[in-house]
């Protein structure tokens, strides 16, 4: 049985969370075997009631199987509102570890990743996918243990009083083991479909949720719409698949033990009119049967569940298995000595590149130089404000801050010298405090509304609660210039050490951004700054300009240097003056 085996042992990969809880999880088990076994006893006592008191006619002798029977059944209700308890506190707290750690293990991972699993993927497995674990430990894994262990002791009882009748039962359950093979087998593969086509519907509404001013502003509702109903369509042949696959297996599920029911009723009452069994005893015999279609019919959801669950696991895993490829070092330096920031004969190719995106980049930005960095689109610019923070690795060469490799220092060292500010300015659905500060320590009110000032950002205090107001998903409530000076304050908010800014002035009109760019030399002054500039007034807060083309490093210069020694430079400048012109 390869589809069990195998869904088995990706769901024992959950011990590691479900460890913590296993006095919650063993609780409930052993109390919904404990009540389902209560309740499969109960037959026995009604076949001693039926040869006892009412055959003798013996009312008094009642009372001591009633009251058997009721303890039975005060047991049974008792159980199973113990394992609801102890489900609750076992289900979900493996649910909410697990999601702890994946949560944090997606932080974990780099940008590369980022770039490549489409974000409804990944929303899919930290919401439904969790939600069908939370099902299984909860429901399935209990009582397929319960079921299983029901089914094997009322096939005892049943064998126990009478032998061949018994043995029919056994028999017909091998068509059952056989068909829950194939069931297996094709559910798998179904429910792992539908999984995945659930992560690429979230992926759409996801998308069409953030884009919904560029859908309506090109009027282009109703093709996101066919998308979407594409997806939905795709999602549903998907779903009536499961269910057909499950409805045949209900069918021989649900009609397999009636038949056998029959042919046990009629050898049942053969067997009692030649003497073999008692009234009582065929009277308990049928009842036990019949509690033991029960566990039978509910096998078919419970092996559903339980597909599901392993699809759902392997998908969780497909993640966790993901190895963060920027990590710590194994002996990190202790300190960057410095700020200078060198790059020497660096390349870099992304994952899924087939050409090198840098191509051996030499330059040195002094300890507190603002250097700019122009060049025509595609020629690296971006690439490289995000190798300084480490977002991404180079795949040849070095970079170093103070004469230090940034892959000898610990990340959250690098990261705290270094702050970078990207022209797509994202920001969270929180206050405007918390998405200047994103938890950092040791900000005071002081540095925060200092931050504010240098970015111009000032509109902050009249919205309606000031510092504390909720800016929506993405700040799509505020103008995109709004949202790059709060980018931006968030970028220079206790004075970094080494500043990168991916041209971050680029959503400002002009009055805005000559307040900005005075502001900014104040800040730049003391600090070393690697600039993205294409704007001749942004390109004229450097002191030195690094002009990129065809990834390398083609010239390096002031501005005024550049301007009478590369033709190069003063066409990409005028191109660049053109279009501003025309942008105003």
């Amino acid at each position: 049985m390869v589809a069990r085996s195998s869904a088995v042992a990706t769901l024992l990969r959950l011990r590691t969370w479900a460890r913590p809880h296993r006095r919650a999880i063993v609780v409930m088990l052993a109390s919904a075997t404990g009540a389902m076994l209560a309740q499969a006893v109960v037959p026995i006592v009604v076949g001693h009631v039926v040869d006892g008191p009412i055959r003798h006619h013996d009312p008094a002798g009642l009372w001591a199987l009633s009251g058997l029977a009721l303890l039975l059944g005060v047991t049974e209700a008792t159980l199973f509102f113990a394992r609801r308890r102890a489900m609750a506190v076992a289900a979900l707290g493996v649910e909410t570890d697990l999601r702890r750690d994946l949560f944090a293990h997606v932080q974990r991972l780099p940008v590369a990743f980022h770039d490549q699993w489409p974000s409804g993927q990944l929303l899919s497995r930290l919401t439904t996918d969790l939600s069908t674990l939370r099902r299984f430990i909860g429901l399935a894994a209990v009582f397929l243990l319960a079921s299983t262990l029901t089914i094997v002791v009322v096939l005892g009882l049943l064998i126990n009083i009478q032998l061949w009748l018994g043995l029919v039962v056994l028999v017909s359950m091998v068509p059952l083991l056989i068909g829950t093979r194939r069931f297996e087998l094709r559910y798998s593969e179904n429910a792992r479909r539908a999984q995945d086509l659930t992560g690429d519907l979230a992926t759409s509404v996801e998308e069409s949720a953030l884009g919904i001013r560029v859908i309506k502003s090109f009027g282009r509702r109703a093709h996101m719409l066919d998308r979407f109903r594409g997806d939905a369509r795709r999602l549903q042949a998907a779903e009536l698949t499961k269910i057909r696959t499950l409805g045949l297996f209900w069918a021989l599920l649900e009609g397999l033990p009636q038949v056998v029911l029959a042919i046990v009723t009629v050898g049942g009452v053969y067997a009692t009119a030649h003497g073999q069994i008692s009234i009582g005893q065929l009277v308990a015999f049928l009842a036990l049967y019949l509690q033991l279609v029960w566990p039978i019919i509910m096998l078919g959801w419970l092996l559903a569940l339980t597909q599901e669950a392993a699809s759902a696991c392997r998908r969780i895993f497909e993640v966790l298995d993901t190895k963060p490829t920027i990590l710590d070092p194994e002996r990190p330096v202790p300190a960057e000595r410095g700020t200078t920031l060198v790059f020497e004969d660096v390349h870099f190719r992304y994952e899924d590149g087939a050409e090198e995106v840098l191509r051996g980049v030499d330059l040195e930005v002094r300890a507190g130089e603002t250097m700019a960095l122009v060049g025509a689109v595609g020629s690296g610019k971006t690439t490289i404000t995000a190798l300084v923070p480490r977002l991404y690795d180079v795949t040849g060469g070095r970079l170093l801050i103070g004469g230090v490799d940034v892959r000898d220092l610990r990340l959250d060292q690098l990261r705290h010298a270094v702050t970078t500010a990207f022209e797509d300015a994202t920001l969270f659905s929180a206050s405007v405090h918390e998405n200047l500060t994103l938890g950092r320590a040791g900000i005071t009110d002081a540095d925060v509304h200092e931050a504010i000032d240098v970015a111009q950002a000032g509109f902050v205090y009249d919205l309606p609660f000031g510092l504390e107001t909720r800016i929506g998903e993405q700040g799509l409530s505020l103008s995109g210039g709004q949202r790059q000076r709060l980018a931006l304050a968030r970028a220079v908010l206790g004075r970094p050490r080494v500043l990168v800014l991916d041209d971050p002035l680029s959503a400002l009109d002009i009055h805005t951004e000559s307040q900005v760019e005075q502001a900014l030399r104040r800040v730049l002054a003391g600090t070393t700054a690697l600039v993205v500039a294409h704007r001749p007034s942004t390109v004229q807060l450097a002191d030195r300009v690094a002009l990129l083309a065809d990834g390398r490093v083609a010239a390096v210069g002031t501005h005024r240097e550049l301007l009478d020694t590369v033709p190069g430079y003063r066409q990409l400048l005028a191109q660049s003056s053109e279009l501003e012109g025309v942008t105003r």
